[in-house]
């Protein structure tokens, strides 16, 4: 490894070992008002803890009004109200117990528990409801549940609309529990498809929201009902992209994200008098700007990309996390358990394993803005991406892909040695296992 390069990231790096240190990466996203927090694995305790941290310190510190992450609308919604004091829900425990798809895990665990908990008891604090802060989901899985989130919020305030979306969303109901089956059936002919009908609804929900801007604003019930439409609309174009390749159906992922992140923004930012300042949760692989990717090059985006494209320079921040080695929650299939497995140590040629030359444990490197040495590395970096499946057997074709770290990310945190996130519930290929030693006691 390149010495004088190590050298010069040892200069750069800043330790993040005790809660003070969180204060020089706080001074670094600046005014930032949507701060993306990523994960190299969907399964590192690390990352969730420094992300719950780096969280709590935008909301208490900066005003942030809510978090927003990789997860199903209906699932984030019973969460945000019971940490909003809204729902019925009695525990964090109970509030959490909506994410039954797999991966159940990435949210059913024990850091998400205690962020839960945290929320609500910052959130007794603070006398205005609009002003508490909530947790939201900007995925699009959640095709069943939100179609009947629609009917049900319709039924209740205007049962002649609550019939016309009944009738609409027949068409797709029956297919409703397995979406891949009807994205299946339409791709190749089998059952004519929905879209017509899911986006009737979906412009019906919008013209409501316009007459309800006309005279004030948009009740938070009906917004969410109106995002419950919006989730159904693109999880139907999703699951027929699914049947035309990767690339179409990761693009209509990501761009209902950003969608989502957008409405959520305004929605929000209307009963507080400001655009709302949001901290989102995702993948690396969702944050991380995607066109200084292969996948770019090869006609991805992602969310990173078109936050960057949609809002003005330094109002956005995004973070990248790295490790080394370690030991991830994570599948061997889809829909498989959650098993503990051992992270393969970095390869020589990756960007995981320059930070692990610095030899600092746990560290911030700020990249925006600066001649970073990371930059500098000869040639192509590969940089890991480990999702809810893991096979480390496969590891280069299935984990890796070239990128550059700095056009990527405003800065990375790198765990050198991580830990596998706890499940709240683990199947007999997860056994405990104690907390790294390395791990910064004081964040």
């Amino acid at each position: 490894m390149d010495k004088t390069l190590i050298a010069a990231l040892q200069r750069e790096a800043r330790p993040l070992e005790t809660a003070e240190d969180l204060d020089y990466l706080l001074d670094f996203i600046g005014d930032a008002t949507i701060v993306l927090l990523g994960e190299a694995t969907h399964g590192t305790r690390e990352f969730y803890r420094l992300r719950a941290d780096i969280s709590k310190r935008l909301i208490v510190d900066k005003g942030f009004d809510a978090i927003a992450v990789e997860a199903d609308w209906p699932d984030a919604l019973r969460v945000s109200r019971y940490v909003q004091h809204s729902g019925d829900d009695m525990s964090a425990d109970q509030a959490l117990s909506g994410f039954k798809r797999f991966p159940q895990w990435m949210w059913r665990n024990h850091e998400t528990m205690d962020l839960v908990n945290w929320l609500r008891v910052h959130n007794h604090h603070v006398a205005s409801p609009a002003r508490r802060c909530g947790f939201y989901g900007l995925d699009l899985y959640s095709l069943q549940q939100s179609m009947h989130a629609v009917i049900a919020y319709l039924d209740q305030v205007d049962p002649a609309a609550g019939a016309r979306a009944r009738e609409r969303y027949s068409c797709i109901d029956h297919f409703a529990e397995d979406p891949q089956r009807y994205g299946y059936a339409t791709s190749f002919g089998m059952k004519p498809d929905c879209e017509a009908e899911v986006l009737r609804q979906l412009v019906d929900m919008n013209r409501l929201a316009n007459e309800h801007l006309s005279t004030g604003m948009v009740p938070d019930e009906f917004f969410y009902a109106q995002q419950n439409a919006r989730v159904t609309r693109n999880a139907e174009v999703y699951y027929r992209a699914m049947f035309k390749g990767r690339d179409e159906s990761w693009n209509v992922r990501d761009s209902h994200m950003a969608e989502t992140l957008q409405a959520l923004r305004e929605h929000l930012g209307q009963a507080i008098g400001r655009p709302a300042r949001i901290v989102v949760w995702a993948h690396n692989s969702h944050l991380g700007d995607a066109r200084a990717t292969e996948m770019g090059a090869h006609g991805q985006l992602n969310l990173g990309q078109l936050v960057r494209e949609r809002y003005r320079p330094h109002e956005s921040f995004l973070l990248g996390f790295t490790t080394h080695a370690g030991s991830v929650t994570a599948a061997s299939e889809w829909d498989g358990p959650a098993e503990l497995k051992p992270v393969v140590p970095s390869r020589p040629d990756s960007v995981e394993h320059v930070m692990h030359g610095v030899g600092k444990g746990t560290f911030f490197l700020p990249l925006r803005g600066r001649d970073s040495a990371l930059t500098r590395a000869d040639g192509r970096l590969l940089e890991r991406a480990i999702g809810v499946i893991y096979r480390p057997d496969t590891e280069r074709m299935s984990h890796y892909f070239y990128a550059d770290a700095e056009r990527q990310f405003d800065a990375l945190i790198h765990v050198d040695r991580s830990t596998a996130l706890a499940p709240l519930e683990r199947s007999a290929l997860w056994k405990h296992e104690e907390p790294a030693e390395t791990y910064p006691s004081g964040l």
